[in-house]
């Protein structure tokens, strides 16, 4: 009988002794907490593992159990190789000397003389016997480091686990569950699938995963949250998750600089009622003058919500190392926004999307992205069923 995806995933992680763990660039708390979560878990498991990420980390995350042992680097451990032709001359004995920073490699022939021109020296396989990446809908989302090392993603396996219904299904191993809130969520079930012991889970591996599942959720507000989730959460809670630290850390600990970041943000609201949604913007100057770092307007589209009436969705432009983040979210079950993300070549899920747009300024795109969208949705509003009595009967 064939395994279910989850069965693959839980005896790649069985079978397999080396590691490396990845997520989407500007990772958020499932991201991150997902990482971690898997992290201690497979060092439990006397797994060695690896797990970097390129962006910088946001620092509201900084409670996060073992957040340090996150790598900001990746030089892509390949191992190195030097190959030796011996189809005409054969080695009688091999030995290695190092000295004064050098190893030299020393081969005495059983007959005939080595020469430079029979050695070679070709690719050597990386030190990994599986890649994770979590919650990413698809690897160009994973950013610099697959730019910069795509070979390692064709060479040793992919295991991909992801809640987003746009998934690329790019892994070896594809286990994506698009009812699930969050990545972390899905991992509640991989690890005890993995271990076999209800037991198993710490409270750092406890607290890693109810921070993706309430930042997926927003604390349980948004359309997305089920009841699955919450019996999810209560389960993590019982077993030492520390859902007070969380709430504290994510939402009751505002910098002034956040604090201010987040008045320019709301002072700039647009609601476009004609089309049934509202929009702010946070520039690069708005980040000067607040103080505020770019992980800093985390949050700040939740709070447009709360100020929304009557709409489909919020919308969030902030400009960011040159580029234009969107952050959207649904204000309802029926309101799809990874439909909106899709236009600017984004994606998500249907509660939360988000996309980017690269070298570029607010100034240069705002109105480009507002008309876009606005377009969007009078074709939308516009959109009638075609008459059954006009549909040609196949007799």
């Amino acid at each position: 009988m064939e395994l279910t995806p989850k069965q693959q995933v839980v005896e790649a992680l069985r079978s397999s002794k080396n590691f490396l763990i990845l997520t989407h660039k500007n990772p958020d708390g499932d991201a991150l907490g997902s990482m971690l979560a898997l992290y201690l878990t497979l060092r439990r498991l006397e797994k060695n593992v690896t797990v970097v990420s390129l962006d910088a980390l946001p620092s509201v995350f900084s409670f996060l159990p073992s957040i340090d042992q996150i790598e900001k680097s990746f030089a892509g451990s390949r191992d190195f190789v030097i190959s030796v032709n011996t189809s005409e001359v054969s080695a009688d004995k091999i030995m290695y000397k190092v000295h004064e920073g050098r190893l030299d490699v020393v081969i005495t022939p059983k007959r005939g003389q080595f020469s430079s021109g029979l050695v070679s020296f070709p690719k050597g396989g990386f030190n990994f016997d599986a890649i994770v990446v979590l919650d990413s809908p698809d690897l160009e989302r994973v950013g610099k480091l697959y730019e910069e090392n795509a070979d390692i993603f064709f060479e040793v396996p992919v295991i991909n686990i992801d809640h987003h219904a746009g998934n690329d299904h790019f892994g070896k191993i594809n286990f994506i569950e698009i009812t699930a809130t969050s990545t972390a969520e899905i991992l509640v079930s991989i690890i005890e699938s993995l271990t076999g012991d209800p037991k198993f889970f710490d409270e750092n591996i406890a607290t890693n995963l109810l921070t993706g599942i309430i930042t997926d959720t927003n604390s349980f507000q948004n359309t997305n949250t089920t009841p699955k989730s919450l019996t999810v959460a209560a389960q993590l809670v019982a077993l030492g998750g520390r859902q007070q630290e969380i709430i504290k850390n994510i939402y009751k600990t505002k910098s002034l600089s956040t604090l201010k970041l987040w008045g320019r943000g709301l002072s700039n609201l647009h609601e476009e009622k004609e089309y049934s949604f509202i929009w702010s913007t946070v520039s690069k100057n708005d980040y000067l003058e607040t103080g505020a770092l770019a992980d800093e307007s985390s949050g700040l589209i939740d709070e447009l919500l709360k100020t929304a009436s009557g709409v489909e969705f919020a919308l969030l432009l902030s400009e960011q190392d040159g580029d234009v983040h969107g952050s959207l979210r649904a204000t309802g079950p029926t309101h799809d926004v990874r439909e909106i993300a899709t236009l600017f070549d984004g994606g998500g899920h249907s509660a939360a999307a988000g996309f980017q747009i690269n070298d570029t300024t607010l100034e240069e795109s705002k109105d480009k992205i507002i008309n876009k969208i606005k377009s969007f949705q009078r074709d939308k509003q516009n959109k009638i069923e075609t008459p059954v009595s006009n549909i040609e009967r196949i007799s």
